[in-house]
């Protein structure tokens, strides 16, 4: 199955009122924001879409609302984070009826898998849908790593089409393009590791902060794609402070938190999550806004 995913996919949010209502208004609005930047695609319901905050029900209302204010322009892909195969193959159906081009499958939550049971659970869910698959690799995060190795037994799966990896680790691209070639398209998933993901052949890069900073995000990896490092490398150094809140634990709070002060989307999350406060807030605060005191004329 081929497919032309590359370029800056934001992992979209998920916007929400102060009472923790879905804001599909907002999210739209945010979508055509990223869109106007010259984002390729969007992944929503991933970790910074607060998946596992939402019923069911509600997961297919945000992706009819992000497929509508699409339009046919870019690929809309949905993440699948659930806590069984099963659950999984339902969300897939429910992104096939809301009309989204692919899925960005996560393990499953909760449970840790090991190797087999990876390979298995993306199988299973490969065979049930006709949808183009992103596997999200997230050790970190998801405490389950798919090494280069093991996703070859994942490469006659036709319809698993790319790697978003988030291993943390930079040397992974490199290893992953030495073990299986060009089988699957490569995706930067770390903010920042970014430049250093293009320059070893990712292809896209599913990014957090190009929620709030869509028009740098997009000219940084134009840059390293066109191989202007030097010039990549200078607005890399002036982003660096704000792509490392992706790789927190609180990055849902702190990139919603860069929203509300870029004015790309509002705050407001659901429990068990709750809105920064005191230090932790200040201290993200003034990230913000050194950056826009300091923000590069893009031209």
């Amino acid at each position: 199955m081929q497919v032309s995913w590359q370029g800056v996919f934001p992992a979209l949010m998920t916007e929400f009122t102060e009472t923790g209502a879905l804001d599909l208004e907002g999210t739209q609005r945010h979508v055509e924001l990223c869109l106007d930047a010259g984002c390729s695609g969007l992944i929503m319901l991933g970790t910074l879409g607060e998946n596992t905050s939402l019923a069911p029900e509600e997961k297919e209302q945000v992706l009819r609302a992000a497929v509508e204010a699409v339009a046919g322009r870019v690929p809309v892909i949905s993440g699948v984070a659930e806590y069984t195969t099963e659950l999984g193959i339902a969300h897939a159906r429910r992104a096939e009826r809301a009309g989204c081009a692919g899925l960005m499958a996560l393990p499953c939550m909760v449970y840790e898998q090991d190797e087999r049971e990876l390979v298995h659970h993306f199988r299973t869910l490969a065979a049930a849908t006709g949808l183009p698959i992103m596997i999200y690799n997230n050790p970190v995060a998801y405490k389950a790593d798919l090494k280069p190795e093991g996703f070859k037994a994942l490469a006659a799966c036709t319809n698993i089409v790319a790697i978003k990896e988030s291993s943390h680790d930079s040397r992974r691209m490199t290893d992953s393009w030495n073990v299986l070639g060009d089988r699957f398209l490569m995706f930067c998933g770390v903010d920042d590791l970014i430049l250093e993901n293009v320059v070893c052949g990712a292809v896209g890069w599913v990014s957090g902060l190009v929620n709030s900073f869509p028009k740098e995000a997009v000219r940084l990896f134009e840059l390293a794609r066109d191989g202007r490092i030097e010039e990549a490398r200078a607005l890399y150094r002036w982003f660096m402070p704000l792509l490392h809140l992706d790789v927190h634990k609180k990055l849902v709070q702190y990139i919603k938190l860069a929203n509300r002060i870029t004015g790309t989307g509002a705050e407001w999350v659901r429990a068990p999550r709750l809105p920064l406060v005191g230090e932790e807030r200040a201290r993200v605060e003034a990230i913000v806004r050194r950056a826009l005191e300091t923000r590069p004329a893009l031209g």
